[in-house]
């Protein structure tokens, strides 16, 4: 396989001061393992990272944003989805 037909892979890195994933770019490696490093001497070059995901960018399905108000829409009338009826304990740090 050519380096021109692998496929496209979607990089995710947590950060040592965060809890979540954020999406920092794509690469095109042969299979799961070589995106990973690839990622890692990409993305992660100043050791900012601690954790790193790939998926292949077929694998990833989207809402369309021009249909976002519709799609949206139904979450608005589910009040029990907000959590603006009862207190935060200020022990709890990141919710």
């Amino acid at each position: 396989m050519e380096n021109r037909d692998w496929p496209l892979w979607e990089v995710f890195i947590r950060s040592k001061q965060g809890l979540d994933h954020k999406h920092v770019g794509s690469l095109h490696a042969a299979d799961e393992m070589m995106a990973l490093e690839n990622a890692r001497d990409v993305y992660t070059r100043r050791l900012e990272g601690v954790s790193i995901w790939v998926v292949e960018s077929k694998n990833i399905h989207a809402s369309n944003p021009d249909e976002a108000e519709q799609f949206f829409d139904p979450a608005e009338d589910k009040v029990y989805r907000h959590p603006t009826f009862y207190d935060v304990p200020e022990e709890i740090k990141n919710m």
